[in-house]
């Protein structure tokens, strides 16, 4: 069972045959799908699965906390399961590809006291940008 699907379960979710095969489609590692791409792999297992379904589902584990909706570079949103493990993304500035980085130490110790304009900051979103191997190959 998936990590996403046991957090789930945890909170009491009602976990319908189209929750559960939304869930498990965010199951793994360096996952961060569209919509549209969560509909198709759901489909794929699920074929009566509507696009309403899929979107709303989204909405519900953003709005839940068990899903982050990345958004880069006015491409479409993505969805990352990894809400619990703190973590920054690279992507790709040519085809959008996105994955899971730890970098060492305090995102914050990067900004220093002065920079922060009294601001009292709870939370640090860093994003690195480059090309991938596959598009950097050429």
């Amino acid at each position: 069972m998936s990590d996403l699907l046991r957090r789930l379960r945890g909170r009491g979710w009602r976990m319908t045959a189209q929750r559960r095969v939304v869930a498990e489609v965010l199951a793994g590692e360096h996952v961060h799908f569209t919509a549209d791409e969560v509909l198709v792999r759901a489909a794929a297992l699920l074929p009566e699965i509507s696009r309403a379904t899929v979107y709303n589902t989204l909405g519900e584990l953003v709005s839940l906390g068990e899903v982050i909706e990345v958004g880069t570079d006015g491409r479409a949103k993505r969805y990352d399961p990894n809400a619990h493990h703190p973590h920054q993304h690279l992507v790709c500035s040519e085809c959008g590809a996105i994955r899971d980085v730890h970098p060492a130490g305090d995102p914050l110790a990067g900004l220093p006291l002065s920079e922060r304009f009294g601001f009292t900051v709870s939370e640090v979103e860093v994003t690195y940008r480059g090309l991938c191997p596959d598009c950097g190959a050429g």
